[in-house]
């Protein structure tokens, strides 16, 4: 069985190149995938993911990349030599934001 450290970092910057070259949607111009966590059972990857704005742009970037969910599977199942394709979630990943507001915090002591 395939190292699942390496399916996570290979389906990392597999879909980073998928957003930014292949995907014809403007409106996931500014992504930036940080991590891709995938069970054992390859089952489910869980790609967090940053995007500069508000609120309303996360959300519409959010619908965007579940929109674009299909083909960014079916690219990865054609590159990658799996023996299953993972079904895809997206996760907004709030660790930046947190780390932000600690910056602001300590800035403000």
């Amino acid at each position: 069985m395939a190292n699942i450290q390496k399916i996570e970092s290979e389906m990392t910057r597999l879909i980073s190149v998928i957003i930014q070259r292949e995907l014809k949607d403007r409106t996931i111009s500014f992504v930036t995938v940080t991590e891709v966590k995938v069970l054992r059972d390859l089952s489910i990857a869980t790609v967090y993911y940053t995007v500069l704005g508000q609120d309303a742009k996360r959300e519409a970037v959010k619908k965007a990349l579940v929109k674009a969910k299909g083909f960014i599977r079916s690219t990865i199942a054609k590159r990658m030599q799996l023996r299953k394709v993972p079904n895809i979630v997206f996760e907004y990943d709030k660790s930046l934001d947190y780390g932000n507001k600690i910056d602001d915090l300590l800035r403000n002591l």
